[in-house]
């Protein structure tokens, strides 16, 4: 496993990290999530990623009854939640001082542990002041229970406001972010984030897959009867959002390009992530633990994944983001 800073914080995390997204707690057993952990942490995986909305708080459960059980050093790990979608009641939702705080409680006891290594505002709140968010994140700071605090999938100006919140009232910023990022898509960040880096900004990218779609699993359609995520209630809008427009005729040709240099498509695909220096960390996902076993010998392939393979895969998409010119 290779390890990477946060952004500029003096937080390493692995270079590939584990999240449980759409599986613990509703995709897949417990036994089974116990066995992707333990796996994962065996191979120098440090960073589990969670949220309070996963399986409506099951999943932070699944994963506090192993850890629980694991007892693993509490500084070999980190943990993560985030806070925006907690209920359908007011003050449930959202990112007001009040929500943050309770939610950040619920997760400590759902995870068992004492704090959350990393916590993120998992949209943008439109409905309350960025102040009002910034100071009660600092406030979880100062109290011990987070450590580094973030956002999820914020447009940059709205993380600006953030940082120039914290810098005029000597408060913590926002340490990290936690975007979708794949070869599909790309452009915000490796644009629209591009000058936060400068201030320090990290990465912890989700969906580096493309729900899937890089895997090649779906090159001739969705499988018939195999339990895909596509066929959790919820998830509809993946399917609309996956097989838009030519991606398909693009992806299989990545997969052959993969096929010519001797490596599988799914190293190629988390390859390609993780070429970037401004991701921090990668999030696995996985519902078999041979998959997971699979995407964890990705640094075996890594050496084959050169410049040249780089610019292949930007001549094959042809969706390489470039600032707009004024």
């Amino acid at each position: 496993m290779e390890y990477r800073y946060l952004g500029k914080s003096g937080l390493q995390v692995s270079t590939l990290s584990f999240g449980s997204w759409l599986t613990f707690g509703k995709q897949i057993g417990d036994n089974i999530a116990e066995d992707c952990m333990k796996l994962a942490y065996d191979n120098g995986v440090n960073f589990f990623d969670n949220a309070e909305v996963y399986s409506k708080g099951q999943s932070e459960i699944v994963m506090g009854e192993i850890l629980n059980k694991m007892q693993w050093p509490r500084d070999t790990f980190l943990v993560s939640s985030k806070v925006f979608w907690g209920g359908d009641l007011p003050n449930q939702k959202g990112l007001s001082r009040k929500h943050i705080f309770d939610a950040c409680h619920a997760a400590l006891k759902r995870l068992q542990v004492d704090y959350l290594d990393m916590f993120f505002c998992h949209r943008p709140d439109y409905n309350t002041p960025v102040e009002e968010t910034v100071f009660a994140m600092n406030h979880l700071i100062q109290q011990g229970k987070v450590l580094y605090w973030g956002t999820s999938e914020w447009p940059a100006d709205r993380i600006m406001e953030a940082h120039l919140v914290a810098r005029e009232n000597n408060l913590i910023p926002p340490t990290m972010e936690q975007p979708q990022y794949n070869m599909l898509h790309r452009a915000r960040v490796e644009i629209e984030y591009k000058d936060l880096y400068q201030r320090g900004l990290g990465t912890t990218i989700w969906s580096p897959l493309a729900s899937g779609l890089l895997t090649g699993k779906y090159n001739d359609g969705i499988p018939e009867g195999k339990g895909t995520r596509f066929d959790i209630d919820g998830l509809e809008w993946l399917k609309d959002t996956v097989f838009e427009g030519d991606r398909l005729d693009k992806v299989r040709a990545i997969g052959a390009l993969a096929g010519d240099i001797g490596i599988s498509m799914v190293h190629l695909a988390l390859g390609w992530c993780v070429k970037n220096p401004n991701v921090s960390t990668v999030i696995l996902g996985a519902s078999k633990v041979s998959q997971l076993e699979e995407n964890l010998k990705l640094f075996d392939s890594m050496p084959k994944i050169t410049q040249e393979v780089m610019d292949k895969v930007d001549e094959i998409l042809g969706n390489k983001p470039s600032r707009p010119e004024f």
